[in-house]
């Protein structure tokens, strides 16, 4: 099986792949659960169905708090309903690594409490956005001065002695 991307899913329908990300979110009812998963590129939703994967993955998936690291295989399809417009079936995960419980919620938080635990806040939607935004700028401004024969030179760093 292929490894893949949650950015390249589109051309994978109806094939089996391997997903590497994280837990980004999960919810669940009866026998059925519905795992998103977030890689570099992008966020995926999941399924999984209680009596086609063996109990070991369901238990382990069930149990996974967000933010954990998993390999997920699957089968690609496309659902209008799903985030994206894609989902993988789920056929088997394998837990790479289990994550502390998420101190993040949906609930406000102060500045002094997101720098403490930034590396995890610049993972959600929207600070991860504006580094895109910001990259893309930065990238623009740089091929438009290398295209002008600027030269990109970096000062030393100036402390007072």
């Amino acid at each position: 099986m292929k490894h893949v991307y949650v950015s390249e899913i589109a051309q994978y329908v109806g094939q089996e792949v391997v997903l590497k990300g994280w837990l980004y979110n999960k919810r669940s009812s009866g026998k059925i659960m519905f795992p998103q998963i977030r890689d570099g590129s992008g966020i995926i939703q999941g399924v999984v169905l209680k009596t086609q994967v063996p109990e070991r993955v369901w238990d382990e998936l069930e149990h996974l708090p967000q933010e954990s690291s998993l390999i997920v295989r699957g089968t690609v399809r496309e659902e209008k309903r799903a985030p994206g417009g894609y989902e993988i079936e789920i056929h088997d995960a394998e837990i790479v690594s289990i994550a502390e419980p998420y101190p993040l919620g949906k609930k406000d938080h102060g500045i002094e409490f997101l720098l403490d635990h930034r590396h995890l806040w610049l993972r959600s939607r929207r600070p991860h956005a504006v580094l895109k935004i910001r990259h893309e700028v930065i990238r623009a401004i740089r091929d438009f001065l290398d295209s002008n024969g600027f030269v990109l030179c970096d000062a030393p760093i100036f402390t007072p002695a």
